[in-house]
């Protein structure tokens, strides 16, 4: 066996993405050899890499399908190395340095010779003997060709095969020859490579010389897999020199340039070759990636096919975006044809001369075809110059003879050359693009993971399209797409047995072995195909050539001009010869077939071209001048000039009539009493989106990624962008000024908003460019702006910002703003696309992240209006749904008398484009009906009752309304030539009747603004009350009620409205060879409309759908909010029962042409009797409506039998319509069914339609939806649903800048939502080259865009009134982000001020020590907040007023502030001054902190006491450590004799719980930028989430005995922690020389809620001096640095023990001013001495009151609490968080109940149900709600209140507690005479004694309650205070808290007094 046969494999599995680990290398054991040595010449290692490292690379993983691979049959050839360019990493290539002073410019020699072809190709060139000239390529000038000599030896034959390795070459241009490598020859040409070089690579095409002797580029060297060499058939055996192409200069550059796409991407093409490589072989070798070919052509064509890899089935269709594999390959010859995603190349364009006939998509469809798999099962690739077979001539006049240009479909093989007369056919690459695509295997079969072959063989693809043709009807066009779904759906229904198989195989151990491939014999082929074109209507005509394809496209074009193929509309050609694989090709011989293909080939440009082109050169002539005999008369123009003269004077009494008529509507006052503007107004559902997109808005900003910080915004900006209309401009600007938003957002003032309007809205033409940037400026200078860009209209242009910039400007101009780098990066510039048509912007290299995606809700929800709207939305999906059995007369309708006309007279004018032609016939009609409207009734044949029907019913609508108001009658041509045309023609023939009165004609284009005549314009302003005198309607808007046809031109709609007076859409001139999803549903969505649901008297049913339009594919789409419902209205019943859901038989005209229309149609033709034929399919019943199935009747049984009742009203008026048009075509009614309608009657019988009703066209129009006709095609299209009532629109490519990524792709499935559609979309899509999408990709960038969103609802449904509405909230949200709910409450308790000779000074500033330590202490509690709490007794108490008995627990009073720059904030503030202090930066890593103990003894607790430090790695400067990094010694202090003024001595403590996120701990700017401490006092459970929102902040973490306790325990270790901290400071301070009373011994303690402080200043108004001076309080912001330094500055500060300030209020009261500083309780912020207040402790039990407890405790001791009245803070209400944090449960798992305060306690020991709760906070919350029944003789008895000795509990706020202290030398209220009506003690200490007790007296039965830590101390204390002698206590009278034992519940004893 020889080496080349011992490494032979497997180079497909490469191309399919597997990597090199454990494969046996492609190359030659002689070409490795060779690299080896050449690749040691030019590296510089000293040592190369050995030969068989190169052969064998060792696996980490082995897989045995690639072992397999590797043991293939002997007689199996091995390939080489395919030359095309490989997607494969690049292989890192350093050039040698050129030698010095020598030339290095591109396309010259290093000796400076030019070698480019343009320049050489005139030059003698002498070739030594055995040389070629060659093309080689430089990647520096790819227009250009290299010339160079190389030896013919090292090039490959016709077959890509027998090339020596290595190169020998000659440099043309200095002659320098005996290049021995092809590295120093690229050098020496100076190629400037950085990959490495390869002559596969560069070396490109033969050169030969033309006919004139120049030297020209030849045919491409057929390197393996690029196949560009033609196969001579040369006399000589060993030269392979090129000849000339067989045929003519000129037919060989005509095929070039329609297939010039095939030579962009050659080199990437990769094909089978050996041309006796039988079909099967083929098809196996593409599956399982075997790319050798056998060496026998005998062998068995029925063979098993090898298994494939199971990891290349997988990567087989992988898309690229997912990435490649890393290749580990050598330096030198990897497998160069490996690429996951090489392109595929396939030839497009059609053979015309006509340059316009090219597709300008094909430079976007080489991309796309990078996508397809390498493998091909299609044989060679066709090419310009492979074939050895003769030319077919195409024979003279064969479009004379055909009436068409038949249409050649490439199908499988080689399609052979064509010459002669090619203007007369055109080919198409669309056939076999489609049998290409079929062969990727999809990615959704990767989950199976197996070795499945089976595929479609040729033979199978072949009789599937033959079936497919054959069931077409003869007057239907072929769909590539449905080909193409049907050879999927055919490979997946047979491979999924192959699947099964292979489960159960791998599931049972057991080998598997594969099924055949799918096949047909070619000997089996012809009959079947034969057979199978037999049963169609002999429509399909199979040809069998056994020898070439070019014998039957000769035997074709021969029964063409034979005429033999009357009435085939498909030749199918198949050539089955001997040892070759099958061939075949279609011929589209059918006129309207070959003719729509043709068409289909264009794009919408160059349709446009076409047309204009025909327009211009005056073809249309003869067109003209045929529909102007269609007449009685001959001449059409001589009967209107006659009805012209008549008008005059001459004519008959109708036209005095009609002229007499228009007079009456001139002069008819206008008193219609409908109501004729709208009001602007906000609908709940748009309001709903608007909350939507803010919602999705706050998101962003709330996520961890700080792309949006909304907080640091201070208003909203924005920019409309807007397509190149001027009417959907204006009307963007009308809207805008509408809703008052500029005014609101603060823009523009309310004089000047109208007028700046404009400078928000945007056209997107090159001339408004400057708005842009404007806008980009101020974007730009104005940080503290959200600016939001609104591209409205999204999915019109998508076109890539470098795609057309010169030719059209206004294209790619929205990408190149949105896109805009400056706006993408901008962090206060937001995105917001919005669209009815999403698909486009919905692929893999969207920027729109899918959670930021906005659909448009479902407004009904099981039949439940959710939005309470008067009206519904009436769009795509209902107007389809009307179309369904039930509907008198659909909404959307086709007319067959239209297509009918179309056919004959496309067969008349075969060179003619359609649009042309179908413009005219349209024309035609219009004109016959207004003739006939006009009295001609001799005009009706000449038109259909369709138009009749929107004339007559445009015409007579004026006269139903008082106020002449009228119908619109929109027309939509696509041509702006075709559509000037027709105004034109239509304005003449209106004027010549005299009906210019009646109704206005009006062109809308785009670029243009609306111009209507002055009698209209009058009446406009009359209906409108308008006094303007320079008004004129700037939107379709403003043309509401004016009777009108509207002639809507553009390639697109634009987003226009239109008004609801619009009652016809008549679209039937809509390009229907664009088969886009986009494009189709935005021309149905011009229609969509709400129409008025509760008309009284009358019932307006519709389609309860949860969202309209075709959004949802099959009926429905349930969004995230919303549910899917089925429609259960009669109209719709039938659609429940799939089986019985059918057609109505009244989708289109009945009427056809009669015979004498027909003969002067067709002349000696015969007219086409589709039309008749369609009638008689399709009669249009009007007598008679389909019940409903027994089903639905059953479950409806409350329905009545009588149909009138239940049709709805739309329908009712249409039934009435039509027997009026019944009527009125009688005459000729014997011709069909009485049940169908005629097209021929008088006119004279004809009521008018306006004399139905008198009721005014508006009010109709409000009610029922507008009616639209549609192309047969379109409808066919819209209206189809396949077995799983998918739509067959939906299926559609979405937009023609993205394409599939695999024909496999699933349908979308009926019920799917929007959001689930956008998934599918960006699963199965991919954006197009040209697309403004298809930069992310080419960058790299897998992100989306942050900071950008999608709006998508259906047309017309208000998508600008949400958006308008969103930027309204925004800005009031960004507003509210500035505010906060601060609390406003008036203090409580409050006395009149006696007078008193210790009154302060006003103006003092700080308080003086002498004066303040004689004010007596206020007891009584004045902080709002505890208004539900007991009062403090005292002498001069009064009682609460005003007690808001049941609704002070409900919410206290807040008042909305504006946060001043001082204030404290959250952690979603995100300014860029906060980010270092705040500790996230979002450009650096996470702050590094250490986490510190610090352990101290606490006497109170008994025990040493450990804390945990949490300090930031900045913040260790505040602490002293034994050693950098060591153990923690002390915290910082300053002197009480430092003087700093940016420094605060005092450090902050804020204790805090559940509110990581809310809390207010920012304060940076409420520190004016002062250097502070500032310490969180956290639990240990929520140390982490603390640290993850604050890392740059100090913590404090309390020891994990304290999770469970309340605020108390947190202010108890704060001060102790302080004190112990001050004496080691004062140690540490006395070693450095400093006073130990020097050390600062105050902090602060304040509320995690403070958010802003304000100082209060009275100024005194200078008057006259007689009257007394009045005082101005003004209150003013200021920083917390501020009040901080002003009472740090107060002299003798160590001698006060608490200072504070007041609780803000909005009131001022004027003791604040008349005293400045108050000695009184202090709440929420203080300052405390930590030395002075030693001995008093809070309360480390205590969750509430606390601190209301601690200053009676701290005043007891006789020690000062000052409050600064001049200063106050305010508190933030906060809703989350704090004392909310502790929730009372039962113990007991997933029992809901609800628990009550008496639930609180229990008896001890029984069997209560324990709660999951603190005892202590079970006692305070059981003694705040039930003390009235516990102290019931202190209840609202203020004079006798409860005695509560060392300290304050709150027992309600009706019961009164007197504190008193048993600390010996305390200072206590005065007692004496006071008699107390209960008695509370709580655990008390020794202090308290039974000698202390006596000295008080109590009421007769008042109460004690006493309480202890357990049982034991209950007992000892009654007995230790001999209690017993003066209370008589009871055992049913001891409780406890209700909590387990391991739970310490508290005990207490309650008892009477005797």
């Amino acid at each position: 066996m020889c080496v080349k046969e011992i490494f032979q494999s497997n180079n497909e599995d490469y191309k399919m993405g597997n990597s090199y680990a454990g494969q046996l290398k492609t190359t030659r054991f002689e070409e490795v050899l060779h690299n080896s040595i050449e690749a040691s010449l030019r590296s510089n290692n000293l040592v190369p890499r050995p030969v068989f490292s190169q052969l064998y690379l060792e696996a980490e993983h082995q897989l045995v399908s690639n072992l397999e691979a590797c043991k293939r049959p002997g007689n199996e050839e091995e390939e080489e190395d395919d030359g095309s360019e490989s997607s494969s990493p690049l292989i890192p290539y350093q050039m040698k340095p050129p030698p010095e002073g020598c030339c290095t410019t591109d396309g010259f020699c290093q000796a400076g010779k030019d070698l480019r072809l343009v320049s050489m190709s005139n030059e003698q060139i002498e070739v030594p003997s055995g040389f070629l000239l060659i093309g080689a390529k430089s990647p520096n000038l790819p227009e250009h060709l290299l010339v160079c000599a190389v030896d013919k030896r090292f090039l490959p034959d016709d077959n890509g095969r027998n090339a020596l390795l290595g190169f020998s070459g000659n440099c043309v241009g200095c002659g320098e020859n005996g290049f021995r490598y092809f590295t120093e020859f690229s050098n020496h040409i100076n190629l400037k490579l950085i990959t490495q070089p390869k002559k596969q690579k560069h070396l490109k095409c033969y050169l030969i010389k033309n006919a004139q002797g120049s030297l020209t580029k030849g045919p491409l060297i057929c390197w393996k897999g690029t196949e560009g060499r033609t196969q001579q058939s040369s006399s000589s055996s060993t030269s392979s020199i090129p000849s000339q192409p067989p045929e003519s200069p000129a037919s060989s550059t005509t095929v070039a340039s329609a297939e010039s796409i095939a030579g962009t991407i050659q080199n990437a093409l990769i094909g089978f070759q050996q041309a006796g490589a039988t079909a099967d072989q083929a098809l196996s070798r593409a599956i399982t990636g075997v790319s050798a070919t056998h060496n026998t052509r005998d062998s068995s064509r029925h063979q098993n096919p090898l298994k494939a890899n199971s990891l290349s089935c997988q990567n087989m269709s992988r898309p690229s975006v997912i990435g490649n594999l890393a290749n580990s390959g050598p330096p030198k010859k990897r497998h160069r044809g490996w690429s996951p995603d090489a392109s595929s190349a396939i030839e497009m364009g059609s053979i015309q001369s006509n340059p316009l006939a090219q597709n300008s998509g094909s430079k976007t469809d080489a991309v796309e075809l990078a996508y397809m798999t390498q493998s091909s099962l299609l044989g060679p690739i066709p090419s310009p110059l492979t074939t050895s077979e003769e030319p077919v001539v195409v024979p003279d006049n064969l479009l004379k003879i055909c009436r068409t240009r038949p249409v050649i479909f490439k199908g499988h093989g080689n399609l052979p050359y064509l010459c002669g007369n090619l203007n007369d056919i055109v080919v198409s690459p669309l056939l076999q693009s489609c049998y290409r695509n079929t062969q990727s295997f999809p990615r959704v079969y990767e989950q199976h993971s197996t070795s499945v072959t089976t595929v479609l063989s040729i033979e199978m693809q072949i009789l599937l399209t033959v079936y497919y043709l054959a069931q077409l009807a003869p007057d239907q066009v072929p769909l590539i797409e449905d080909l193409e779904h049907i050879l999927v759906r055919a490979w997946q229904e047979s491979n999924l047995t192959e699947t099964k198989q292979y489960q159960q195989a791998v599931s049972q151990s057991v080998p598997y072995v594969s099924s055949p491939t799918l096949t047909v014999a070619p000997k089996q082929l012809t009959w079947l195909a034969k057979l199978a074109a037999s049963s169609c209507k002999n429509i399909v005509r199979i040809l069998d050539s056994s020898n070439s394809l070019a014998e039957g496209l000769t035997e074709t074009f021969k029964l063409l001009s034979e005429g033999k193929l009357q009435g085939k509309n498909f030749v199918v050609i198949i050539c089955t010869a001997k040892n070759q694989s099958t061939e075949s090709c279609v011929v589209v011989t059918g006129k309207r077939q070959a003719g729509f293909l043709a068409e289909r080939m264009l794009s919408p440009k160059e349709h446009l071209k076409e047309i204009n082109y025909e327009l211009v050169t005056g073809k249309v002539g003869a067109l003209g001048a045929f529909f102007s005999s269609l007449c009685p008369e001959g001449d059409i123009d001589m009967l209107l000039e006659k009805c012209s003269l008549a008008r005059n004077g001459q004519g008959s009494s109708f036209i005095a009539s009609l002229k007499k008529f228009d007079d009456t509507v001139i002069q008819r006052p206008t008193i219609c009493s409908v109501s004729n503007k709208e009001t602007c107004q906000i609908h709940p559902v748009q309001l709903a989106v608007a909350r939507k997109l803010l919602s999705h808005v706050c998101a962003i900003a709330d996520s961890s990624t700080q792309n949006l910080d909304l907080g640091s915004f201070e208003k909203v900006d924005f920019l409309i962008l807007v397509p190149p209309s001027e009417v959907a401009y204006q009307q963007t600007v009308l809207r805008v000024r509408q809703s008052g938003i500029l005014v609101e957002l603060g823009l523009e003032a309310e004089s000047t908003a109208n007028q700046c309007a404009e400078q928000y809205v945007m056209k997107l033409t090159a001339e408004t460019q400057s708005k842009f940037e404007a806008f980009q400026q101020k974007a730009l200078k104005n940080p503290y702006t959200l600016f939001i860009l609104i591209h409205d209209h999204a999915h019109w242009d998508l076109t890539s910002g470098g795609a057309f910039p010169q030719s059209e400007p206004f294209l790619g101009l929205a990408d190149r703003i949105v896109n805009c780098k400056e706006m993408k990066e901008a962090l206060n510039v937001l995105t917001l696309q919005v669209t009815s048509f999403p698909f486009a912007l919905q692929t893999q290299q969207t920027y729109i992240s899918p959670y930021n995606e906005v659909h448009w809700p479902s407004s009904c929800n099981n039949g439940v209006n959710l939005y309470q709207e008067n009206n519904k939305y009436f769009g795509l999906s209902d107007f389809i749904d009307s179309t369904y059995s039930g509907h008198k007369l659909p909404l959307l309708r086709y007319d067959g008398s239209f297509e009918a006309m179309v056919t004959a007279v496309e067969e008349r004018f075969p060179k003619m484009h359609s649009a042309v032609i179908w413009t005219y016939i349209l024309i035609q009609h219009y004109s016959a009906a207004m003739m006939v409207t006009a009295g001609h009734s001799q005009m009706k044949n000449y038109s259909s009752v369709e138009t009749l029907e929107i004339i007559q019913s445009l015409t007579n609508s004026t006269g139903s309304c008082p106020s002449s108001h009228g119908y619109m009658v929109l027309l939509r041509i696509p041509s702006i030539s075709l559509a000037a045309l027709a105004y034109e023609r239509l304005c003449q023939v209106r004027y010549r009747l005299g009906l210019q009165h009646r109704f206005e004609i009006i062109l809308g284009t785009p670029n243009t603004k609306i111009n209507i005549s002055q009698h209209f314009l009058t009446q406009l302003k009359v209906w409108q009350k308008i006094e303007d005198p320079n008004w004129t309607p700037q939107t379709y808007l403003d043309l509401e009620d004016l009777p009108c046809i509207l002639i809507l031109s553009g390639t697109d709609p634009y987003g226009e409205s239109f008004p609801r007076s619009a009652k016809y859409y008549d679209l039937r001139l809509i390009n229907s060879t664009c088969l886009l999803r986009t494009a189709l549903e935005q021309e149905l969505g011009l229609a969509a409309c709400y129409v008025v649901l509760d008309v009284p008297g009358q019932t307006v049913i519709v389609n309860d759908l949860s969202e309209s339009d075709l959004e949802k594919p099959g009926s429905t789409d349930d969004d995230e909010d919303s549910v899917a419902i089925e429609v259960t209205t009669v109209a719709d019943s039938g659609k429940k029962s799939k089986n019985k859901r059918q057609r109505s038989y009244s989708n289109h005209s009945a009427s056809s042409r009669s015979s004498k229309t027909s003969s002067i149609l067709c002349d000696s033709d015969p007219f086409s009797t589709s039309g008749a034929e369609d009638s008689a399919r399709h009669p249009l019943n009007v007598e008679s409506i389909n019940i409903e199935d027994s089903s639905v009747a059953r479950e409806k049984p409350k329905l009545r039998a009588d149909n009138t009742q239940q049709k709805p009203y739309y329908e009712t008026q249409y039934s009435e319509k039509h027997r009026n048009l019944d009527q009125i075509n009688n005459s000729k009614s014997s011709r069909r069914s009485s049940k169908t309608f005629s097209s021929g009657s008088s006119s004279a019988q004809t009521p008018t339609l306006g004399q139905m009703s008198s009721q005014c066209p508006r009010t109709k129009a409000a009610t029922q939806p507008p009616t639209v006709f549609l192309p047969k095609l379109i409808y066919e299209i819209v209206t189809k649903v396949d077995s799983a009532g998918v739509a067959k629109l939906s299926s559609f490519l979405p937009h023609h800048s993205v394409h599939w990524i695999t024909s496999f792709h699933p349908s979308l499935a009926k019920m799917m939502t929007s959001t689930e559609q956008s998934l599918y979309y960006r699963q199965w899509t991919v954006a197009k080259q040209n697309h403004m999408d298809f930069n992310k990709a080419q960058s790299r960038t897998g992100a989306f865009h942050p900071r950008r969103l999608l709006l998508n609802g259906p047309p017309q449904v208000g998508k600008t009134g949400a958006y308008l509405q969103f930027l309204s909230i925004l800005s009031r949200m960004l507003i509210r982000l500035m505010e906060v709910d601060v609390y406003d409450e008036e203090e409580i308790n409050l006395k009149a001020k006696e007078d008193s000779s210790l009154q302060q000074k006003e103006s003092l500033l700080w308080p003086d020590l002498e004066s303040f330590s004689k004010l007596s202490f206020d007891y009584t509690v004045h902080d709002p907040k505890y208004e539900d709490a007991s009062p403090v007794y005292s002498r001069d108490l009064t009682k609460n007023k005003g007690h808001k008995e049941d609704d002070i627990y409900l919410r206290r009073h807040t008042t909305r502030m504006r946060l001043s720059k001082y204030a404290a904030y959250n952690t979603y503030h995100h300014c860029e001054q906060c980010h270092e202090y705040m500790g996230f930066n979002p450009r650096c890593q996470p702050y590094d902190s250490t986490l510190h103990a610090f352990t101290f003894s606490c006497s109170m607790l008994g025990e040493e006491v450990q804390l945990h430090f949490i300090i930031p790695k900045s913040k260790e400067y505040n602490f002293i450590f034994s050693q950098p990094g060591g153990q923690l010694e002390s915290m910082r202090l300053p002197l009480v004799t430092d003087k700093n003024p940016d420094c605060i001595k005092s450090p902050i403590f804020t204790p805090s719980t559940g509110r990581h996120e809310h809390g207010l701990f920012n304060l940076y700017h409420a520190m004016d930028g002062a250097s502070h401490l500032h310490v969180l006092v956290i639990k240990e459970y929520e140390m982490a989430v603390y640290k993850k929102y604050w890392p740059n902040h100090i913590m404090l973490v309390l020891p994990s005995i304290f999770n469970n306790s309340g605020v108390g325990a947190a202010h108890f270790l704060i001060k102790e922690l302080s004190y112990h901290n001050l004496e080691l400071e004062r140690n540490r301070q006395e070693e450095l020389g400093s006073k130990p009373q020097d050390v600062w011994p105050f902090i602060v303690i304040a509320d995690d809620s403070c958010v802003m402080w304000n100082s209060l200043n009275a100024e005194t108004s200078k008057s006259s001096t007689s009257a007394p001076a009045e005082q101005n309080v003004l209150e003013r912001n200021v920083s917390l640095k501020h009040v901080l330094q002003h009472i740090e500055t107060t002299a003798q500060i160590p001698h006060y023990a608490l200072c504070g300030v007041r609780k803000w209020s909005s009131k001022i009261s004027s003791p604040y001013l008349a005293e400045p500083f108050s000695r009184c309780h202090l709440h929420d912020f203080l300052l405390l001495n930590v030395d002075l207040t030693q001995n008093v402790q809070y309360n480390q039990n205590r969750f509430t009151c606390d601190d209301v407890d601690f200053n009676l405790r701290v005043h007891s001791a006789g020690l000062l609490i000052c409050r600064f009245n001049r200063f106050s803070v305010m508190k933030k209400q906060i809703a989350i968080g704090g004392h909310r944090t502790f929730l009372i449960k039962s113990k007991v798992p997933d029992v809901p109940m609800s628990i009550s305060p008496v639930q609180y306690i229990c008896a001890p020991d029984s069997k209560h149900t324990f709660l999951a709760a603190p005892a202590q906070l079970l006692l305070e919350k059981y003694l705040q709600h039930t003390s009235n029944h516990l102290f019931p003789l202190s209840v609202k008895n203020y004079s006798h209140p409860v005695l509560s000795v060392d300290c304050y509990l709150n027992l309600g706020q009706e019961i009164t507690v007197c504190f008193v202290s048993s600390r010996p030398h305390s200072l206590n209220i005065n007692t004496s005479g006071l008699t107390f009506s209960g008695l509370l003690l709580y655990l008390c200490d020794s202090f308290v004694t039974s000698s202390i007790l006596k000295r008080f007296h109590f009421l007769k039965g008042a109460t004690l309650c006493v309480i202890c830590q357990d049982r034991s101390s209950l007992r000892q204390t009654v007995v230790r205070l001999e209690l017993e002698d003066e209370w008589q206590f009871r055992l049913r009278d001891e409780f406890q808290t209700a909590n387990s034992q391991e739970d310490k519940p508290l005990f207490f004893l309650t008892g009477r007094h005797v």
